[in-house]
């Protein structure tokens, strides 16, 4: 151990001092547990949020949107599957039809949206036909052929509609008759009710087979867009643009981050504001270690002139103040990470923190920590600390031992 980390250490665990000195101390530790605590806690709730969020979102949407520039739709959907499946980084491609439609249960309902879809390419690109909570994924007629309709589960709920149950769904694209454009209406049979976790598609989505969706909305075998989900989420735009040039002229692409610009990006600037305002708990209890150490120099003049008459330099004097600021910064920081990452892991382990999700989209606050964080956090706490130690070692390493001594 070096002369300045002796001396530091022995002044910080010295019996002898003020009272007062080792409550302010104690109080510099505190502070800067709490900031950091405090700091760990908020981002990796933040973090929690976006990822739940995230994975909720594209559990039942497509990372990649491959759109034709005209509103005629994809017709030749099946060819242009062929010639962009084996794509480097798309795990899986499937055909999709969208439509506004009325669903009417009983004396009951509500404008949803429908999307028909291949079931069998569904599944496996394991979207919301992998979470059914009641009946089954079954698209087949009934005895009376009737198509199947799976609906969310919210939707099922407000509309007291059960699996088994029969309702009508209304296009607004009708039928052209001698008293004008009629609405197009179908019966369908529910057959299944899927719980995605994420609310609004839980309580306004509903799939129907491409068949019975392009019936309903009197199209001939044409499809909306077509849904590819990649192998790495990041690779979403370079895949995008891939796919764009494969399919030729007349196709544009979108992304999941297009899509939710605005959504992710609101989540990073809370998260960086959350960072700043936080973080002014830690520059105040870099105050508190800027009073400890003032005090200090003040304490403990008499013994730093003895230690300079007897040849210590002032830079090893300035040293011996900074270390111990630092000592108190360190112990703060490392109490502060241990219980910001112990609260994050039981909270979310246990779901401490319930939440409405119709409001939020999620059942409770999700709590996802990561090194990075603690990285930067303890290098922020360090440094604003190591800022504070500056004036008072500064002010240690100017005193004249003679005008202290004089009087000894």
């Amino acid at each position: 151990m070096t002369f300045e980390w002796l001396v530091a250490l022995r002044y910080l665990r010295s019996p002898n001092r003020p009272a007062v000195l080792r409550l302010v101390t104690l109080l510099a530790v505190v502070g800067v547990t709490a900031g950091v605590t405090t700091l760990v806690i908020a981002l990796s709730m933040n973090t929690g949020f976006r990822q739940a969020i995230r994975d909720r979102l594209l559990s039942v949407t497509a990372h990649v949107n491959i759109k034709p520039t005209g509103p005629e739709g994809i017709r030749d959907y099946n060819d242009l599957m062929a010639k962009l499946k084996d794509a480097p980084g798309v795990q899986s491609i499937v055909p999709a039809i969208y439509n506004t439609v009325l669903l009417s249960a009983g004396n009951h309902a509500r404008g949803i949206v429908l999307k028909g879809v291949d079931p069998q390419l569904e599944r496996k690109a394991g979207g919301a036909l992998n979470h059914i909570v009641a009946g089954s994924a079954d698209f087949s007629l009934d005895a009376d052929g009737l198509p199947a309709l799976l609906v969310g589960r919210i939707l099922a709920d407000d509309l007291r509609i059960s699996a088994g149950d029969y309702v009508t769904l209304t296009s607004p694209q009708g039928n052209l008759t001698p008293f004008g454009m009629l609405p197009r209406s179908k019966r369908f049979h529910v057959t299944g009710i899927f719980d995605s976790g994420f609310y609004d598609y839980d309580a306004n989505w509903s799939f129907v087979t491409l068949g019975s969706a392009q019936g309903l909305a009197g199209l001939g075998d044409v499809i909306s867009l077509l849904e590819v989900r990649v192998v790495n989420l990041d690779d979403a735009e370079k895949v995008a643009d891939d796919l764009v040039r494969r399919a030729g002229a007349g196709y544009t692409s979108t992304t999941w981050i297009d899509e939710n610009r605005a959504l992710f990006r609101a989540l990073s600037l809370e998260k960086l504001v959350t960072a700043l305002f936080i973080g002014l708990i830690t520059f105040v209890a870099g105050l508190n270690i800027l009073v400890v150490l003032t005090m200090t120099v003040t304490d403990r003049a008499r013994d730093v002139a003895v230690l300079m008459a007897m040849g210590a330099r002032r830079k090893q004097i300035r040293r011996i103040f900074m270390l111990q600021g630092l000592s108190v910064s360190v112990a703060g920081t490392i109490v502060g990470l241990v219980f910001g990452y112990a609260f994050a892991w039981v909270a979310n382990k246990w779901e401490l923190i319930p939440l409405n999700p119709e409001v939020y989209a999620i059942p409770y606050v999700p709590f996802h920590t990561n090194g990075f964080d603690a990285v930067w956090i303890a290098g922020a706490a360090l440094a604003i600390s190591l800022a504070a130690t500056l004036l008072p070692a500064r002010s240690a390493s100017r005193i004249l031992p003679v005008e202290i001594l004089r009087f000894e």
